[in-house]
């Protein structure tokens, strides 16, 4: 018996189906064909995957309703799938329980770090001890944060906004996701104040500004990608 990790996809156009089965078996993945909402639940309740790739518009629902109907029984990861410009149903598919999106057209290795770095963080803790990313480490206990081995200043926010943002590094989060972890619930549509919070911490660790951590999304939230 095969011990490859098991992926669900779901997508009713046949050409992306079968182009997903060959990028994620080459990548050493058990693949779940189903190309409906119903028979996706279907597969996934029978033979539990350990993630899933799911399209955002099928022909009995929506790629939304189906991460809504996952996460009523489980906590694997969810990639949705989505035409470029469908911006709201992106973040609605975020807050509906998806780790992260691709949107069409997709590179297969970008979709395979993806979906690695999806599996990667549903292995882990609450959080680290110390995180070191890229030149940038995080004593997560002391709150302490150097980069490149220099010491680096950041208020209470600050730091817990980076907390955030690596402890889910790789997923994109959105401006409310962020919000609400960092600041609470009566800030969930401030998102001047997360921009501005944001501009300062990048300003502290990012050298000359590159983007070598901290990625936008424009319009929907951040991502930490080093």
């Amino acid at each position: 018996m095969s011990d490859a990790r098991r992926i669900l996809v779901c997508d009713d156009e046949p050409q992306i189906l079968r182009a997903l089965k060959v990028i994620l078996r080459e990548a050493g993945y058990d693949v779940l064909e189903a190309a409906t909402l119903q028979e996706a639940l279907d597969r996934a309740a029978v033979r539990p995957p350990d993630a899933a790739i799911v399209d955002l518009v099928l022909p009995d629902g929506t790629g939304i309703e189906l991460c809504r109907r996952l996460r009523e029984w489980s906590a694997l990861p969810i990639i949705v799938l989505s035409a470029v410009g469908d911006e709201d149903a992106k973040v609605e598919a975020l807050q509906a329980g998806a780790d992260d999106y691709v949107t069409k057209p997709f590179g297969s290795r970008e979709l395979v770090a993806r979906l690695a770095a999806a599996l990667r963080r549903s292995g882990e803790g609450p959080d680290e001890p110390a995180i070191d990313v890229d030149g940038l480490h995080v004593d997560v206990a002391a709150r302490v944060v150097r980069r490149d081995g220099a010491e680096v200043h950041l208020t209470p926010i600050e730091f817990d906004l980076l907390r955030t943002l690596l402890r889910n590094r790789g997923r994109l989060m959105t401006h409310r996701s962020l919000l609400v972890e960092v600041w609470g619930l009566q800030y969930a549509d401030d998102t001047q104040v997360l921009r501005s919070h944001i501009a300062n911490l990048r300003r502290k660790i990012e050298p000359q500004g590159r983007g070598r951590y901290i990625r936008t999304d424009p319009g929907v939230g951040y991502r930490f990608a080093a």
